[in-house]
């Protein structure tokens, strides 16, 4: 694709000739450069200025929705080449959910590139809002999200199953409880994750099985990853929600403790999703091999 259309598509989405410049690795001057040759091009202004803040003019809302389907076909055009020639090369542009791209992926994205090291990945991580998000703007064409919430804009297909568990630092006085009844909830401190999370999103729903609402438990934080909850949880006497896979080595090493509470269960599913009817070939490759690695995660 013409680079100048590249520097724009850039520019469109971030609303910003600095971002842009350090998304692409070029001067903030080779952007603007690149903006104004394009609109002298189509004798057109492509952006409205007003002082730092940049927006969209109608044409420029125009150009970017077909600079995307033209980057969407030129990248399905490269990949079917590439499976003519009988080798598999290209691109691939991942994004996960936080859990699934600190605990889950990383295996798979290392056994995938030994055996196809003619194919480039890159991650994106985020929350499963961000990801659904990132996947409508282009940016990634293959995610991986926590939770049950479904778009309908999206195509969903399962991947792992998972459980969120509450747990504890082993020498906090909550410990000396195996389990608790979910009243029990109500005064206990806890650390919970983001508002967009998926984790967050399965909890809120396992919680009102067992007459529980978010806004019935002392919540002293809420916190941007599970690493940062376990981390809180090192010198808090609080109860946190993670996933069981996030905590293997700490319940082993028994630095936490799982906390039991009656009547409550959190199953949720990793799921792939992309846009409807958007699934390249390298993408397939991907999710093919991601099922055959699931049995050693």
């Amino acid at each position: 694709m013409d680079f100048r259309l590249k520097v724009f598509h850039s520019v469109a989405r971030n609303l910003s000739f600095t971002k842009a410049a350090r998304e692409l690795f070029i001067s903030q001057p080779a952007v603007s450069k690149n903006i104004r040759e394009l609109e002298m091009q189509y004798k057109v202004a492509l952006f409205e200025r007003n002082g730092p803040h940049i927006r969209l003019t109608e044409a420029g809302k125009w150009l970017l929705q077909h600079v995307e389907l033209i980057r969407e076909a030129y990248d399905c055009l490269e990949k079917k080449m590439n499976s003519f020639a009988g080798y598999s090369a290209g691109e691939i542009l991942l994004g996960a959910s936080t859990t699934i791209a600190q605990y889950v992926l990383p295996p798979v994205l290392s056994a995938f590139i030994r055996k196809y090291p003619n194919i480039k990945l890159s991650l994106l991580n985020g929350n499963s809002s961000d990801i659904e998000q990132a996947l409508r703007d282009g940016r990634i064409s293959l995610g991986f999200v926590e939770g049950n919430a479904r778009q309908k804009d999206l195509r969903y297909m399962h991947f792992l199953d998972d459980e969120l568990v509450a747990v504890v630092r082993s020498g906090s006085p909550l410990a000396q409880c195996d389990e608790i009844e979910p009243d029990a909830l109500r005064q206990i401190p806890v650390v919970l994750r983001e508002n967009g999370s998926g984790t967050l999103d399965v909890l809120e729903e396992s919680l009102k099985h067992c007459g529980i609402k978010l806004s019935d438990l002392k919540i002293l934080m809420q916190l941007g990853s599970t690493e940062s909850i376990k981390r809180f949880l090192e010198t808090a006497d609080a109860l946190g929600f993670v996933s069981i896979r996030a905590v293997d080595r700490e319940l082993k090493a028994g630095q936490l403790k799982v906390i039991e509470i009656d009547g409550f269960e959190a199953k949720r599913t990793f799921s792939f999703v992309m846009k409807q009817g958007m699934y390249g070939d390298l993408e397939e490759l991907f999710v093919r091999f991601s099922e055959m690695e699931r049995c050693r995660l």
